[in-house]
């Protein structure tokens, strides 16, 4: 079985009113299998990014429980409290491409 090359996958988000992100609906890798969805605020998601875990956007297959269709990497600018956009973004606003808003 192949090594799975990332920590966590984000598969919704919600902004608040000052277009950053406020909350995300997460799966973390522990060892070999991922966590059922947890919710995590922007400064849970700030910490794993600077802790360095590589954290991807994406959504679980169905029937599946540790296999993701992935989507973009996630990435942080502008120091350890930046921005946090995909990787295909460029700019100050926050902004996760194709990721569903709940």
């Amino acid at each position: 079985m192949a090594r799975t090359k990332y920590d966590g996958v984000i598969e919704a988000v919600r902004y608040s009113n000052n277009k950053q992100i406020d909350l995300v609906r997460f799966y973390e890798r522990r060892q070999f299998a991922f966590s059922d969805h947890m919710v995590l605020t922007r400064a849970g998601l700030v910490e794993r990014i600077n802790r360095g875990k590589r954290i991807v956007t994406g959504q679980r297959k169905p029937y599946l429980a540790n296999d993701f269709k992935i989507e973009r990497r996630i990435i942080m600018r502008n120091g350890k409290v930046g921005t946090i956009s995909t990787d295909d973004l460029s700019g100050e606003e926050e902004h996760l491409t194709g990721v569903p808003v709940f």
